[in-house]
């Protein structure tokens, strides 16, 4: 299970260095990055993936939403391998995609961890931590 909140930043063009503990959940060394939801990369091991792509499959393609979550999830996901450093390179279109700067946020998300840029992870949680507070969530 994916767990823990690491900052760090890049180290070339599009590539960090996974912290260990998220290293340590991966079965191999491909992983799946994709588009995720509220600007950030969803990150799995390629066997979580197949599991997830799986759900979306079972899915009648005759229904409208299922067409959709299928185009967001496949067209946006691409396969990266870790080194033997524990690096990864993103795709540019996906640092587009999630407005990733310099210094990044990687979350642990259970079945994922998820790439934020910083900022960008700062404001999210303290829109979570706002809206718990207030109950509008719980």
């Amino acid at each position: 299970m994916f767990l823990g909140e690491y900052q760090t930043k890049f180290s070339g063009k599009g590539r960090i260095i996974l912290p260990r503990k998220i290293r340590q959940e991966l079965a191999g060394k491909e992983i799946i990055l994709g588009r995720g939801f509220e600007s950030c990369i969803f990150g799995y091991d390629l066997k979580d993936f197949e599991e997830e792509a799986r759900k979306q499959l079972e899915i009648s393609a005759s229904e409208e939403r299922a067409r959709y979550m299928r185009r967001y999830l496949f067209s946006g996901s691409q396969s990266v391998e870790l080194d033997a450093q524990g690096r990864i390179v993103i795709p540019s279109a996906l640092l587009d995609f999630a407005s990733v700067k310099s210094d990044v946020a990687i979350i642990g998300a259970g079945d994922h961890f998820e790439i934020w840029d910083l900022t960008g992870w700062k404001k999210h949680i303290k829109t979570i931590e706002e809206e718990y507070n207030d109950g509008r969530i719980s």
